[in-house]
């Protein structure tokens, strides 16, 4: 996938259409401070936006290959476009998310994308262990590294909140013990 190339056309047709949107998964985690490889681009977007959405991508030569209630997942027509997938917001948790995402540089700083807070980030990667166990263990990772990455801002109280949500309170308490050390 050509990340440059394939942002770059999202984030003018975002603008464009006046899509809410921000980065998530592994691209999001890359411009908060705790890069990891990552084969696709995932968002997280307003659910009222998914017609305008589906105009975009369509108009980019993406299909649509999965839709839920939940998510939206495209692939490209060539390898160049790869696979983008989009979280659909309209629960008042994600609803949040979406408000208080941040702005971050792109492109060595002559461009500016919207990302999910580092805390979101995390709530998101604690629903995807909760609803995938085997997942855990990539996901965990993610999570610490995240954390540390971000353990002098990080609101841990906003953290704690996504882990008791799921249940994964001991889980919590093993994480910030990781990363604050």
């Amino acid at each position: 996938m050509d990340f440059d190339l394939v942002l770059k056309r999202l984030l003018e047709g975002f603008e464009r259409l006046k899509i809410r949107y921000a980065a998530a998964g592994g691209f999001a985690m890359g411009a908060l401070g705790a890069a990891r490889a990552t084969k696709d681009l995932d968002f997280l977007v307003h659910q009222d936006d998914l017609a305008g959405l589906d105009l975009l991508m369509t108009s980019l030569g993406y299909r649509k290959v999965f839709q839920s209630a939940n998510v939206t997942q495209y692939e490209g027509e060539t390898v160049v476009w790869g696979f983008v997938d989009f979280i659909h917001a309209f629960r008042p948790i994600a609803l949040d998310m979406l408000a208080c995402a941040i702005e971050k540089p792109a492109w060595s700083g002559t461009g500016r994308v919207r990302v999910l807070r580092p805390e979101d980030v995390i709530g998101l990667k604690v629903q995807a262990m909760a609803n995938e166990p085997k997942r855990k263990a990539r996901d965990a990772v993610d999570i610490e590294a995240l954390a540390s990455a971000n353990k002098e801002t990080l609101d841990w109280e906003r953290v704690a909140k996504y882990y008791r949500l799921f249940g994964l309170d001991k889980e919590f308490e093993e994480m910030k013990g990781h990363a604050r050390d």
